[in-house]
């Protein structure tokens, strides 16, 4: 039996433009994670989830699922992760087992937040494969690998910040100018010390799920077409994650904060946001906290100074209907 695991992805600072030569920091963190198991079989099997249940007990239970995952379920995400890997060893020469496999995946990350549950499954289950196959891949190049699998195999609109930082499982600071890409075939990506960060919480509203596709495909189209608006915006999130990578050395809080707000003080001037996003910000800040979306939306992400700041937020963000967490950061130093 292989097991393999992945977990969400929380944006700090310079999203959303992994997708558009803009630069990023991001790590993962494992209060959630998605797992997939991986054993020996005589066909190849991929086991449902109850994400991709078809039977249902009724309409309320129906609306409750679509609500929750969304028309799709996961099992063409595992589909086409599959038929990725394979194409991978294709291109390269890797030698197949003569075995099959049977193949199950679980995810208790919040679904449709901005925190990357889609590509957590997906990574999980090239992590499986890889093993079952003997094949390394390495980091930066699995993380184009999986984001293959949503561009590519299935149409939605995703950039690379959620699958490295899922691939490389440590804080990394992120530049995806033209340049790198055209040299080595992806973005300049450089780990860091999960010490480094500081005090972060993440707090999230579950009534806003919404695929991250919704709020991507129109910022790409407005890209695409050279929105003076949305390219400044590009290059301003860039600076702000340079400025933010150069001051977590320094723990200049009061600057880091700033950054913080900076950023999601843009997003909102050249994106229309829902309110609902919108209060959650704002009671974080009312706290003295920093707080931007982790991601599309539905869940933020800020620093706070003590634990008396922590305790307000989670007293004032619950009475909205929201949870609190301290992120758990994944990484080995």
């Amino acid at each position: 039996m292989i097991t393999a695991h992945a977990y969400p992805r929380a944006a700090l600072i310079g999203n959303p433009s992994d997708g558009y030569n803009g630069k990023t920091i991001a790590f993962v963190f494992a209060n959630f994670s998605a797992t997939v198991l991986l054993k020996e079989a005589k066909q190849l099997e991929i086991v449902p989830h109850e994400r991709d249940w078809k039977v249902y007990d009724g309409l309320d239970a129906l609306h409750q699922d679509v609500t929750n995952y969304g028309y799709y379920g996961g099992l063409r995400i595992i589909k086409a992760a599959l038929k990725r890997f394979y194409e991978h060893m294709q291109r390269h020469g890797a030698t197949q087992r003569a075995e099959n496999f049977k193949l199950s995946y679980d995810s208790n990350i919040p679904n449709r937040l901005g925190l990357a549950g889609s590509s957590a499954i997906i990574t999980a289950t090239m992590r499986a494969l890889m093993q079952f196959y003997e094949i390394h891949i390495p980091p930066a190049e699995l993380a184009n690998l999986v984001l293959s699998v949503e561009t590519d195999e299935l149409g939605i609109g995703a950039g690379l910040q959620d699958r490295v930082a899922q691939a490389f499982e440590q804080p990394v600071y992120m530049d995806f100018a033209k340049e790198h890409f055209d040299k080595q075939g992806y973005g300049n990506y450089v780990p860091f010390s999960k010490q480094l960060l500081p005090s972060l919480f993440i707090a999230y509203r579950t009534s806003l799920a919404e695929g991250s596709e919704v709020v991507h495909n129109n910022l790409r189209e407005r890209y695409q077409l050279k929105d003076p608006q949305i390219l400044a915006a590009i290059t301003e999130w860039g600076n702000l994650s340079d400025c933010f990578f150069e001051g977590l050395t320094t723990k200049n809080l009061a600057a880091l904060n700033s950054l913080i707000n900076q950023n999601f003080d843009l997003r909102q001037k050249v994106m229309n946001l829902h309110p609902s996003n919108l209060e959650m910000v704002e009671t974080a800040r009312s706290c003295g906290a920093s707080a931007k979306f982790t991601g599309s939306g539905g869940a933020i992400i800020g620093i706070y100074k003590d634990e008396a700041m922590y305790n307000n937020l989670e007293q004032k963000l619950g009475s909205i209907g929201v949870q609190v967490l301290k992120p758990e950061v994944v990484g080995s130093y």
